[in-house]
């Protein structure tokens, strides 16, 4: 089935013929009921003009080069490689055949406009961004007419250390020619920038992906927000009350803010005061693959009495899969309440994301309240109890901490939040009653600074289990070291060594 501008679109998800179609259709038909709400033109694109492109990150510098030597490959086919960011900017475009140049100049597909699905409805690249996932739209698929005389291929590029996404890499050819290769083109392309990208970040391995795992949650069992700490920081608590008084008011809350920064906890612990006696439901965004199954797993359940949702990571979520889920839980809500208007809504709803903006619609409409999480450093009362909480979790007793140890904990940056923290105390508690700076990582005591060789990053972590030893003098360790004084000063400055006193 082929989205038709004479007929109306189908919804899909909501039983019935739509319910049926494959999932790339459904996806698809999402796409141009999305494009419609937007406003796009059915006739001609206009996309925004951005202008200059930035070129110093690093997807940018690896999908530059990946995409020059595939260009020398296929440099007498008719093909145009482009690199976009995660809103669709086109940051470059290479191409040897210059009709084809000519013809993506007049729908101003090149560098410095702005291709989103939000700007030009339903295109490869669109589709790839919007739903985080490879994407091809032969000519008769495209939302606006102007466009139909293309196929693209898109396939989005994601950080491979933080799971972010980057852009995509996005393959255009002429309608009639044979698309069946482009999108494996593309797939290989983003794969190789991928991988680019994660030998230049020296990262150590590349973020697990999305499980996308549904719980159930009963009292008194382990969820969001259960056995933590009630004595933390006015920021925390502040963000706690918001929430509690929006759940209770009936309205729909997106915890916004970093990764790992306590937002699902936030929300677990507003819910059980604001509804006790409900169950909660939660799952965090699945990877694309694992969306049908995911979505199945929701059916059975919004429609049970007392339900409160909260949807992690929403803003990974694949912008067809939201609309899915809307509409399943709106039908779970008449199912509750017997018809549209019949009786008092019962399922609540909370999300979390980066960004009010990242929310995919349909669902970032329906939030009503939002409330920043603040990031682990800007709440630096928090993270001694934290710390002393995921501790005596580890070892199921109480656990020490020197008074160095604390000032390392912090007065460190904390970029991974909450989560690091537990990985750094997890691992230190597993190894001592009582935690000192040489339980800790060799990095959160030194000062930022250029990345270290791996033979200088093996000095500085002898230096400093030498130095953390209680007791032990510069010129004792440097003694052990067998160097000199001044040596082990010199070198502390040059790797960035700051042990507290």
């Amino acid at each position: 089935m082929v989205p038709n501008q004479n007929a109306p679109l189908p919804r899909p998800g909501r039983g019935g013929k739509g319910a049926e179609l494959a999932v790339g259709t459904r996806r698809l038909l999402a796409s141009w009921q999305r494009s419609e709400e937007y406003g796009v033109s059915t006739e001609e694109v206009d996309p925004a003009w951005v202008g200059s492109v930035a070129s110093d990150s690093l997807f940018y510098q690896c999908g530059q080069e990946v995409l020059t030597g595939l260009h020398q490959t296929l440099a007498n086919e008719p093909l145009s490689l482009m690199l976009t960011d995660a809103d669709g900017l086109v940051l470059n475009r290479f191409s040897g055949d210059t009709s084809l140049l000519r013809a993506l100049d007049k729908v101003h597909l090149a560098p410095g406009f702005a291709f989103s699905e939000r700007e030009t409805g339903t295109t490869g690249l669109g589709l790839a961004l919007a739903d985080r996932t490879p994407s091809l739209v032969r000519a008769e698929e495209h939302y606006s007419a102007s466009l139909r005389t293309y196929t693209c291929a898109a396939v989005p590029v994601l950080d491979p250390l933080s799971g972010r996404l980057e852009g995509s890499v996005n393959i255009t050819t002429w309608s009639k020619s044979s698309p069946e290769l482009l999108l494996a083109l593309a797939q290989s392309a983003a794969s190789t920038t991928s991988a680019l990208m994660l030998a230049r970040s020296n990262g150590p391995r590349t973020k697990p992906g999305p499980k996308g795992g549904v719980f159930r949650l009963q009292r008194g069992r382990l969820e969001p927000g259960s056995g933590t700490l009630r004595a933390m920081s006015t920021a925390w608590t502040d963000a706690l009350d918001q929430t509690v008084q929006a759940l209770a008011a009936g309205r729909v809350v997106a915890a916004v803010g970093e990764p790992g920064s306590g937002r699902a906890t936030l929300l677990g612990q507003a819910l059980r005061q604001a509804r006790p006696g409900s169950r909660i439901l939660s799952a965090t965004a699945p990877a694309p693959e694992d969306v049908e199954h995911w979505l199945s797993l929701w059916t059975p359940e919004l429609s049970k009495p007392r339900t409160a949702v909260i949807v992690e990571n929403v803003d990974l979520l694949p912008a067809w899969a939201a609309g899915e889920l809307q509409a399943r839980a709106a039908d779970g809500l008449r199912s509750l309440t017997g018809s549209p208007g019949g009786g008092p809504a019962t399922l609540t709803w909370a999300v979390t994301a980066e960004g009010l903006d990242a929310v995919p619609p349909p669902l970032g409409t329906l939030v009503e309240t939002v409330v920043p999480v603040p990031a682990l450093r800007e709440r630096a009362d928090d993270v001694l109890p934290l710390a002393q909480y995921a501790a005596r979790q580890t070892r199921l007793r109480e656990v020490n901490f020197t008074r160095a140890a604390e000032h390392v904990l912090t007065t460190h940056h904390w970029p991974g939040n909450i989560d690091e923290l537990f990985s750094v105390i997890q691992a230190a508690a597993l190894r001592t009653d009582t935690i000192d700076v040489r339980h800790l990582p060799a990095g959160m005591v030194s000062r930022p600074g250029p990345k270290l060789s791996r033979i200088e990053t093996v000095e500085r972590d002898e230096i400093i289990r030498c130095l953390s030893r209680p007791g032990i003098t510069v010129a004792a360790a440097a003694a052990e070291l067998g160097i000199g004084r001044a040596t082990i000063y010199r070198r502390m400055a040059r790797l960035g060594i700051t042990l507290p006193k």
